[in-house]
């Protein structure tokens, strides 16, 4: 059923099993830095909480791994709005019914009735 989802693109055809299993990972790898940051910003609450100097301490470099997680998180959704841009644009290739003009658009040829 996941190959559903991209079932309208390009000329109806459904996106390469391989191109879903890229975004399934990808969506994995980000759920996982989610879930961790999720621990890490309970972890740094409670330091916060204890008012322990130590643990005070510590949230600095809580802090820097969950800042560091939330880049990872924004360069995988980059990556994977990239990816599914050229799968869509990959699917729609053979859309274009006449030749491509030199601004790069498909120019369309009109049918005459009569």
């Amino acid at each position: 059923m996941e190959g559903d989802i991209f079932s309208g693109f390009g000329n109806g055809s459904q996106v390469d099993t391989k191109v879903i299993q890229t975004f399934q990972k990808s969506f994995v790898q980000v759920q996982d830095i989610l879930d961790q940051n999720r621990l890490l910003i309970n972890e740094i609450n409670q330091n916060h909480e204890s008012k322990i100097p130590d643990n005070l301490g510590r949230n600095v470099g809580l802090i820097r791994e969950l800042n560091n997680n939330i880049r990872r998180v924004v360069g995988l959704y980059a990556d994977l709005s990239s990816s599914f841009t050229r799968s869509v644009e990959t699917s729609s290739e053979g859309e274009s019914t006449g030749p491509i003009r030199s601004d790069g658009k498909a120019s369309q040829k009109r049918i005459r009735s009569g």
